[in-house]
């Protein structure tokens, strides 16, 4: 399995070096050991610490095989350990069989993390190496932080580049103009308020190095990165001016035209690092997700401010022109997976269906809305045992034939030029699920349920409220090992931040506008895996004298699985939710379905 990954494709389709991930160690350690390195990190990232990466920069799947978005790796001279969370656990296992890297679960029982591993495997006055431009600020500064203490060094070295020969080119596709009509706020209007708070803050640059940041302050959007519709870039916002570095034959004439009246200078990609090293004297900003390399440069000759990031609290409270653009990507997005669903129920035993073969029938009904430009995300098909894996893929090749039997976990979105949507519904193919399948369906919905009945007051964060959504669960001792909610970007990113809704401590909170996903789900290894998502945004709730309250608006229209739901598991107002909901879903939506869809939507949604 894992010669004929490596002989042909990964889960993209991109070609592989014909190398065995065993074979790639072994070149790897010859080159540590003629450099005197004792151990070399992988991470996960780009240039632009971003969490899907554009082929050139997947440096950590190009040597381990592991195909999952988030984990690192630590190669040493006779051992090799990767690092990553709950929701990969099943597919890593898979994924690294015969690779000679060991699977560290994070967060699981004595689990070493990747510092202390490194610090106990590394004799003091060693040497570790990683690639600056592909480790954020944090994480360099813990890393080093960490070995100083035994005496053990860490180096800027880009190994990979000395072994990774067929290594992609930087992708070259057009940018273009994301129009006021959808942004909500022009360029000008954004910089105006980035560089008040710049003044603020007494900053005299802002080095802004995430993609979902550049395209969001600048309205652009590209086509770079699978399912995030941004390009490769950086910007230097100045008090009278902002440099934008990308290839400028990537900007269409109304990009060009955009930018020259915003006042923004365009200067080749490959220029970036070079520009840096001539700033000198200045007091410039970048986050604390920007990589090392950056920091590299700027601090010598400068004054550097680390901190959050001053873009991503702006981007993140989305104004009423984004809203009403989620609001109507999620009337498309609902006929879709209406049609979708229906599709599925009712040729599933009665024609030849696999994973992939409902992957793509998905985006075929997702194709047909208007604006539709990509998915979010590669979407997630899991029958039976599949569904487990939170994370799962089914590739072209060797994905599960789906039968009018078990269980199905979808979840998928769509890049809408108006919006982002992320979905997850999970169904029941056959009369054959078990009664404990629903019950354990009912209480994931209960948690979904109560998650979006919040009302909240001002200053609550998402770990205050992630436990809304698991009590269901444990309060039968269950759980899943992902987090509750994410930020969703207005056709951007599907995952962004600062917000989310998860067990970790985030002292970021929740305001209004602000998209989260309200995913709880369940999983029992190699039998079945349960998720229900919704999008919400937070909105103002009422004003009290205890001060401002906040509550869920649910932007998300398609009905769950009625035939999963034990009513009896479901409180007064939990029903009284779920049908306000179906109601809305049919109030919405009814319109657009016709014939037979339109029957079964009916059926689907009535009051239970």
């Amino acid at each position: 399995m894992r010669e004929e990954k490596n002989q042909n494709t990964d889960p993209y389709g991109f070609t592989l070096d014909r190398l065995s991930v065993p074979e790639k160690l072994e070149k790897l350690r010859e080159v540590m050991s003629v450099n005197g390195v004792d151990a070399f990190v992988v991470y996960t990232a780009d240039p632009h610490l971003s969490e899907y990466l554009p082929e050139k920069w997947r440096e950590r799947e190009w040597i381990s095989g592991f195909t999952g978005s988030a984990g690192k790796v630590v190669i040493s001279m006779d051992k090799a350990a990767l690092w990553t969370d709950g929701r990969y656990f099943l597919q890593a296992s898979k994924e690294l069989l015969g690779s000679g890297i060991v699977l560290m679960k994070e967060g699981v029982g004595d689990t070493p993390g990747y510092l202390n591993w490194i610090a106990n495997q590394i004799k003091p006055n060693g040497r570790v190496a990683v690639n600056t431009l592909a480790v954020s600020y944090a994480d360099y500064a813990a890393l080093e932080n960490e070995l100083k203490k035994n005496n053990i060094d860490v180096i800027d070295f880009p190994l990979l580049d000395q072994i990774w020969i067929s290594r992609p080119e930087v992708p070259k596709n057009p940018i273009f103009v994301h129009p006021v009509k959808k942004a909500g706020k022009s360029v000008e209007e954004k910089l105006r308020v980035l560089r008040e708070i710049m003044k603020r803050k007494e900053i005299s640059a802002y080095v802004v190095s995430g993609l979902d940041e550049v395209a969001w302050l600048l309205n652009l959007r590209g086509k770079d990165v699978e399912a995030n519709p941004v390009f490769l870039g950086y910007a230097i916002v100045w008090e009278s001016h902002v440099v934008l570095f990308v290839e400028g034959s990537k900007l269409t004439y109304e990009a060009k035209e955009q930018m020259q009246k915003a006042g923004v200078e365009i200067r080749p990609y490959d220029e970036f690092y070079l520009y840096l090293k001539g700033i000198s004297g200045e007091n410039p900003l970048i986050s604390y997700n920007t990589n090392q390399s950056i920091y590299n440069h700027l601090k010598n000759h400068n004054e550097v401010e680390i901190g959050n990031s001053p873009i991503s609290l702006l981007k993140s409270q989305k104004n009423k022109t984004e809203i009403e653009g989620f609001r109507s990507a999620m009337l498309k997005d609902g006929v879709a997976m209406v049609s979708f669903l229906y599709w599925l129920k009712t040729k599933v035993g009665r024609e030849e269906i696999s994973e992939y073969s409902i992957r793509e029938k998905l985006l075929f009904f997702r194709s047909g809305q208007e604006d539709f430009v990509g998915e979010s995300f590669s979407s997630i098909v899991g029958y039976k045992e599949n569904g487990a894996i939170i994370h799962y893929k089914a590739n072209k090749t060797g994905s599960k034939e789906v039968k009018a039997e078990g269980t199905l976990l979808v979840d998928s979105g769509g890049q809408y030029l108006e919006g982002t949507t992320d979905i997850t519904r999970t169904l029941a193919l056959g009369n054959d699920v078990s009664t404990e399948f629903k019950r354990n369906y009912t209480l994931v919905l209960k948690g979904l349920i109560s998650l979006s009945r919040a009302v909240f007051p001002k200053g609550t964060c998402g770990v205050q409220l992630d436990v809304l959504a698991r009590l269901p669960l444990w309060r039968e001792y269950k759980d899943y090992a992902h987090g509750t909610g994410h930020g969703v970007g207005s056709f951007l990113n599907v995952h962004e931040g600062p917000q989310n809704i998860r067990k970790d401590l985030n002292p970021q909170e929740l305001l209004p506008g602000m998209v989260c996903s309200n995913e709880p789900g369940f999983y029992l290894d190699n039998r079945y895996g349960i998720r229900l998502e919704n999008l919400m945004v937070v909105v103002p709730a009422e004003k009290s004298s205890f001060g401002d309250f906040y509550a869920f608006e649910t932007l998300t229209l398609c009905p769950f699985s009625r035939d999963c739901i034990v009513k009896e598991l479901l409180l007064e107002e939990e029903v009284r939710w779920l049908n306000d909901y179906h109601a809305l879903c049919r109030k919405k939506l009814l319109s657009y379905l016709e014939g037979t869809v339109r029957a079964w939507f009916l059926n689907e949604t009535e009051v239970i």
